[in-house]
């Protein structure tokens, strides 16, 4: 049976938590990349109790729905490649027990989690990972993160604008993309088919369909 193993917690309520920070920021002056990270996370969390920039370059939100939590994180990392920077992104899952003032003043697995593994990530020189404290969902999901980050990280701003238009913008034909880029259908084709999208939306729908099963 496929899923013989699969760990069912279905009284929780889960919450995603992304920690994250901007890589080599001080390669490119702040004024180049923080407001559009702001005004981004923004969209993502209403208020400082769902997201914040601190330290500079690093920066903390909470995404509703974790099944938007991938999407999210690569989203994020898109932005900041159309400027020619990217980000390390720890994907926390799990309870939130105690809301502060703050989402850094906020506690629960799902932040212990994010932080835990955003330690990782920096000590592994990583970029992209989960941790929903169930091995047999996190472990084939960060085999296919790190086999994916390659394709993030060869993003030059070109592809990484129609990647961020294709996620902000899911219901856009490759035509209105176009029109909203202000460019013709082969350019569109092109960058789709050079950031190699349409295998990370197969990631995305992967990721979705084995969170419902693991935490319905």
């Amino acid at each position: 049976m496929i899923f013989q193993n699969i760990v069912y917690i279905c009284d929780m309520n889960y919450h995603s938590i992304l920690t994250g920070d901007v890589i080599h920021s001080r390669q490119k002056g702040p004024e180049t990349w923080l407001e559009a990270l702001r005004e981004l996370l923004s969209r993502k969390g209403k208020d400082a109790l769902q997201w914040d920039i601190y330290r500079g370059d690093e920066f903390q939100v909470e995404i509703a729905d974790p099944a938007d939590a991938l999407s999210a994180a690569i989203e994020i990392r898109a932005l900041l490649r159309t400027m020619g920077l990217d980000a390390r992104i720890s994907i926390g899952i799990g309870e939130k027990t105690y809301s502060g003032d703050k989402i850094s003043q906020s506690n629960g697995s799902a932040f212990v989690r994010s932080g835990e593994l955003f330690e990782r990530l920096k000590q592994q020189k990583m970029t992209l990972g989960i941790n929903s404290g169930i091995p047999a969902f996190d472990e084939p999901l960060n085999l296919m993160l790190r086999l994916a980050t390659p394709i993030i990280a060869s993003w030059l701003p070109p592809q990484a604008t129609y990647a961020l238009a294709a996620l902000q913008y899911p219901d856009l034909s490759q035509e209105e993309l176009g029109q909203r880029l202000d460019i013709n259908q082969a350019a569109v084709s092109g960058r789709r088919k050079r950031s190699q999208f349409e295998l990370l939306r197969e990631l995305d729908a992967y990721y979705r369909s084995h969170l419902k099963h693991y935490m319905p």
